[in-house]
């Protein structure tokens, strides 16, 4: 079972119950749900451009970052940590609204594509981008949510 921490430091209608992001987290895990440790962090604008800067060299706030954890290479330690997702829920929320998809339906998105970067998966050059896409739209299928790049059923 995989264990999940959450850090409201910005608080929003709308925001998803912990048992909400549980649900998403465990089904964008999958098979990989064995004892994995996962923290998401809700925040404003300001702190997430800042780790946009800190960490991206990218100016301004974005929806998600995405921090896996490296076990450093020491003998006997072993670690359940997956990594930390930062979650930016007024560009979450604007997102939502302009490309006309319910908020929890984004908030879904937006978890299970911030677990599948922990997992090791990018979208850096198209064939990278192909692979997650797909995965995330397969995943979201399971949560009966639509493919958020064509707005239909996944398979339609």
């Amino acid at each position: 079972m995989s264990y999940l921490e959450i850090q409201t430091v910005f608080v929003s209608t709308g925001q998803p119950t912990q048992e909400q992001f549980q649900h998403w987290v465990d089904t964008a895990l999958g098979d990989e749900n064995q004892d994995t440790e996962v923290l998401i962090r809700i925040v404003d604008e300001q702190e997430s451009a800042e780790l946009n800067a800190q960490y991206r060299h990218k100016n301004g706030a974005t929806n998600i970052l995405s921090f896996p954890f490296e076990v450093p290479d020491v003998a006997g330690i072993e670690c359940d940590l997956l990594g930390d997702l930062v979650i930016c829920a007024p560009v979450l929320e604007r997102e939502a609204l302009e490309q006309g998809k319910t908020l929890t339906d984004h908030w879904a998105h937006i978890v299970v594509h911030g677990v599948l970067h922990l997992l090791g998966y990018d979208h850096i050059n198209d064939d990278e981008a192909e692979v997650m896409e797909h995965k995330e739209t397969v995943i979201l299928q399971k949560l009966n949510i639509n493919n958020p790049y064509t707005g239909k059923q996944n398979n339609e």
